[in-house]
């Protein structure tokens, strides 16, 4: 990127891309031509006239270079007329554009003489041939040339104008580019999302299907169709969620992040079918199998059940349907004749007595129907009647015991399923746990289950079917309905029910895994934003009975002060208290945490009854419980191993404990989320959707909460968005490599990191100015000057001299660093000219950001203009201002997770006794304590009808959110 003002950036862009597109298009064209010219003598040298004559050693690498080394040198001249006027945008894009047209009718006259001299060597027939090519090509160009000067190329500030391209190589992004690259790369420069044509709900797919997909995606999501066909843009350019939650919310209609997830998760199903339709197509046309009829019901098919339907019968190896069969005697004919011309049709005349299934009169009937019933069964209109009346109607989903042996089943399983052994429920009032825990019985084959269509629903789509669609064109002898009603019977009983009843099940199981995903996300997102407790020594406690509690003492930046192990419940509790006395004492430390693992109670109330007994005096000491699930597996954990080297993996998960409460979601990050608990029945839903989900919640906390550069973790870093792995371990060795980031643009430095993923990620990290102004002037009391690296920031700017390497690099210009204020807040670095222009606005300056005295100035200029009008003023949307003023409010150390739960510390609160009317605790839904109260109420219910026993236990029936704060 260039060094260049962002108000600079502006002006140029209005100007250059119309014709600077135009000049990379020609100098692309001339490129092709080259490789066109290769590829046109190949096969003359193969097949030379003289045998004698070897073919002319040519090789590409020689003429390329001449092409990609004018290439950078164009560029770079643009860029620095540019930095020599910044004031006249206009002159400056002529005189770039007008060099590079020169410099390319150079290289084009280049080319063409070498390649004239090159054909010297060969016959005249050749030499004229390739000539011809030349010649034609050129004037390919010169044609090209003039379309893309004459024709009208959209703007590069719009968001959808193409596909999104994908992430730049190192070689390819450097800073010493030219404006072009920038405003290709970038969207919204000004922080203002662009707004969408008319047509914006038109969005064409890869897969071509006979249904739009935002009308499907609106219908399944229950959003507005302008909001997913945004939202399908968003995605399709590579925005992240919790970029578009917080910079992009008036083109989502301020959605929030589990319903944009589940926009998210319905399009790629979408387009899954979608392009298993199309693979299914290709299969069975290669086969020769395919006709119109059946292209158009696939490409009407949504969901995987509907294309199994249709294409079973042309599978590889499928025998084929009884209507296939009926249709290779050719019966078809006399099928559509029922319908159409009832009148004229004689079923006698298709008799041929050697021939098996049409020897009897009874056969072509037989035969007849089979067609009748498969036309009826893949019927758009007749599926959607009988979806539609089974909305309105009762259908039930039953399970009962299966019937099998006793020998193949384990009795403990058949107990579990105690409740579903006759179980009967509508299927629009049925609950998500109920789907999942009657799967699950099935897949042990300890539960049968159905789904029950009443025979209400079955007589009236048949009366529908004869006096609607599927009613005679004319008059039908009895002997004709007869066989039209048999076939009415036939294709319900045989394919429609089946698959309705597969779409039912499909249905509920697929809502049931998408709920309980949600539910662990949620749940998830509520521990990892649980309030953290900075600034104080903690000692962490594993407890356990016979291999000891293991004790670590942990600094308040989480600096491993010592470890040790205790044995407190093996008769020794007496002199083991002296030796945590001691520790105590000795690191200052106050604050005992606990894990609710083995020995857990026994290990609160030795702490507690200490406490009580002012042991620890003069210490105030107070201790609360953790969830210490996921630290056992945490601590084997090859990052654990990196990160405390050496150290006992049972003393690692104590430290784990420890960090949990100092800072919940810096430690849990470390932990795959499915190990934490925080679910229900995560192994029984799509291991990859759980995946992906959890982890699009992990990045989502972790960004809105966002991380200091400069201190965080690698952990931490790569669940930043935009960021991954490779790219976190790049940024950590470039910061131990360059020393601290002075500010968010030195991110563009560090390799693999592409103006995607910095604009994805530029807003969630933080640049402590405290800390940056210190090592600014460590640096400049030392050298004299830092180390300089490109910034285009609001902050003045001083480009020194200094000569650029030969050798082509991510850095290439060299400026004065100065520490932005603005990257210490949630404002993106897109929004930093409006920001600027805002604070002007009301008279602030960067040095009073997240005081009182700018909150002041920001409620007065409010209440003066309103926001509309400022927003208006600015050229910029609502949302984006309500960003750039909460970033100028929040103090520097602000941190949204302080209105949050925060952990229970405690001092003797150990049973029922030490309760009074007054306290509130944290609870936790016990299966344990759901499987007693069950068992209990079950026991005194056993006199009750079984209907009164569903209604209890379905009343008792709590989901095991176990991270929900429940007052005792």
């Amino acid at each position: 990127m260039s060094s260049l003002p962002r108000r600079a950036k502006v002006q140029v862009q209005g100007v250059l891309p119309k014709d600077e597109f135009s000049s990379f298009s020609e100098l692309s064209s001339a490129s092709e031509e080259d490789d066109k010219e290769d590829s046109a003598w190949e096969p003359q040298k193969k097949v030379p006239r003289s045998r004698k004559q070897p073919p002319p050693k040519e090789s590409k690498p020689k003429r390329m270079p001449r092409v990609k080394k004018n290439t950078p040198q164009i560029s770079d001249d643009s860029e620095v007329a540019v930095k020599e006027e910044l004031n006249s945008s206009v002159a400056i894009a002529d005189t770039a554009l007008e060099d590079r047209k020169n410099k390319l009718d150079t290289v084009q006259t280049l080319k063409t003489a070498k390649t004239k001299q090159k054909c010297s060597a060969q016959p005249h027939a050749a030499q004229r041939t390739k000539k011809l090519k030349v010649d034609e090509e050129t004037s390919k160009a010169s044609n090209l040339e003039g379309e893309s000067n004459s024709s009208e190329t959209p703007s590069t500030s719009t968001m959808w104008g193409g596909t999104c391209k994908e992430e730049e190589n190192e070689d390819d992004f450097t800073f010493g580019q030219s404006p072009l690259k920038k405003m290709k790369t970038e969207t919204c420069p000004q922080g203002q999302p662009v707004k969408f044509p008319a047509n914006a709900n038109n969005i064409k797919e890869e897969v071509e299907m006979n249904w739009d997909i935002v009308q499907v995606l609106s219908e399944r999501t229950n959003v507005e169709p302008w909001v997913c066909a945004n939202t399908i843009r968003l995605f399709n350019d590579d925005n992240t969620i919790p970029f578009i939650i917080r910079y992009r919310k008036e083109l989502i209609n301020n959605l929030d992040a589990d319903s944009l997830r589940e926009v998210q998760q319905t399009l790629e199903e979408l387009r899954a079918v979608a392009k298993k339709v199309h693979s299914t197509i290709q299969k069975i046309k290669k086969e020769g199998k395919m006709s119109e009829c059946l292209l158009k019901a696939m490409l009407n098919c949504k969901t995987f059940e509907e294309l199994e339907h249709v294409s079973a019968p042309y599978k590889t190896g499928s025998k084929g349907t009884k209507a296939q069969r009926a249709r290779q005697l050719g019966l078809e004919g006399a099928a559509r004749a029922l319908l159409e011309k009832p009148g004229e049709l004689s079923l006698l005349s298709y008799i041929r007595p050697d021939v098996k299934g049409l020897s009897t009169l009874q056969d072509i009937e037989i035969g007849v129907q089979h067609i009748l019933a498969d036309m009826i069964a893949k019927d758009k209109d007749t599926l959607d009647f009988i979806r539609n009346l089974c909305q309105n109607r009762h259908v039930c989903i039953q399970s009962s015991l299966a019937k099998v042996s006793s020998k193949k089943v384990n009795e403990k399983d058949v107990d579990k399923f105690l409740l579903y052994q006759h179980f009967s429920c509508n299927i629009r009032s049925i609950h998500h746990h109920q789907i999942l825990a009657i799967n699950r019985g099935e897949n042990l084959k300890v539960l049968t289950v159905k789904v029950n269509i009443s025979d209400g629903v079955k007589d009236e789509f048949c009366r529908w079917c004869i006096q609607n669609r599927w009613r005679p064109r004319g008059f039908a002898r009895p002997e004709l309905m007869k066989i039209l009603r048999d076939s009415l019977n036939d294709s319900f009983k045989r394919l429609i029910y089946p698959l309705l009843c597969r779409e039912f099940r499909a249905k509920l199981t697929s809502d049931a895994e998408k709920e309980s995903v949600m539910m662990f996300g949620r749940n998830l997102r509520q521990l990892l934003l649980t309030s953290p407790v900075p600034g104080r020594t903690l000692m962490g406690v594993d407890p356990g009975y016979k291999h000891g509690c293991k004790l670590a003492i942990i600094s308040p930046t989480s600096q491993i002060l010592h470890t040790d192990v205790v044995y407190l419940h093996c008769g020794q509790g007496f002199r083991e208290a002296e030796k945590i006395k001691r520790l105590l004492l000795n690191f200052n430390c106050s604050t005992v945490v606990i894990g609710n693992g083995t020995a857990c109670r026994e290990t609160e109330a030795y702490f507690a009854d200490l406490i009580m007994k002012n042991y620890f005096a003069p210490l105030d000491v107070v201790y609360c419980i953790v969830s210490e699930a996921g630290a056992s597996i945490y601590s084997v954990s090859p990052e654990a191993n990196k990160e405390m080297p050496g150290l006992d993996p049972n003393l690692r998960s104590a430290v784990s404990i420890a960090r949990r409460v100092q800072d919940p979601l810096a430690e849990l990050v470390k932990i795959e989320p499915k190990h934490i608990g925080v679910g229900m029945y995560q192994h029984d839903v799509s291991q990859t959707l759980l995946k992906a989900t959890l982890d699009s919640v992990v990045e989502e906390c972790v960004s809105f909460v966002g991380v200091d550069i400069n201190i965080c973790s690698e952990v931490l870093l790569r669940h930043i968005a935009g960021l991954n792995a490779n790219r976190a371990k790049n940024i950590i060795e470039w910061r131990e490599k360059n020393g601290p980031f002075i500010n968010r643009e030195q991110l563009k430095k560090v390799k693999g990191l592409g103006p995607k993923s910095f604009q994805q990620c530029a807003g969630f990290i933080r640049i402590n100015q405290d800390y940056i102004r210190t090592f600014c002037s460590q640096q400049t009391e030392s050298s004299g000057q830092i180390r300089g690296v490109a910034v285009t920031s609001s902050a003045d700017i001083e480009v020194t001299n200094e000569k650029q390497g030969k050798k082509k690099s991510k850095t290439a210009v060299n400026v004065l660093l100065k520490p932005n204020p603005l990257d210490q807040t949630c404002i993106h670095p897109e929004s930093y000219d409006i920001a600027m222009r805002f604070l002007s606005s009301i008279g602030g300056t960067l040095y009073e950001i997240g005081k009182p005295e700018m909150q002041q100035k920001i409620n007065s200029f409010l209440e003066k203009e309103g926001m509309e009008k400022i927003a208006e003023r600015l050229q910029t949307t609502v949302h984006t201002l309500q960003v750039i003023i909460d970033g100028l409010s929040q103090p520097e150390s602000f941190d949204f997770r302080t209105d949050f739960d925060k952990p229970d510390f405690k001092r003797s609160i150990v049973c029922l006794e030490d309760l009074q009317l007054v306290f509130t605790l944290p609870g936790i839904d016990s299966s344990i304590l759901q499987g007693f109260i069950t068992w209990l109420l079950w026991t005194a219910a056993k006199k009750w009808n079984q209907l009164g026993q569903t209604l209890v236990l379905e009343l008792l029936w709590i989901p095991q959110q176990q991270v929900r704060r429940r007052p005792l």
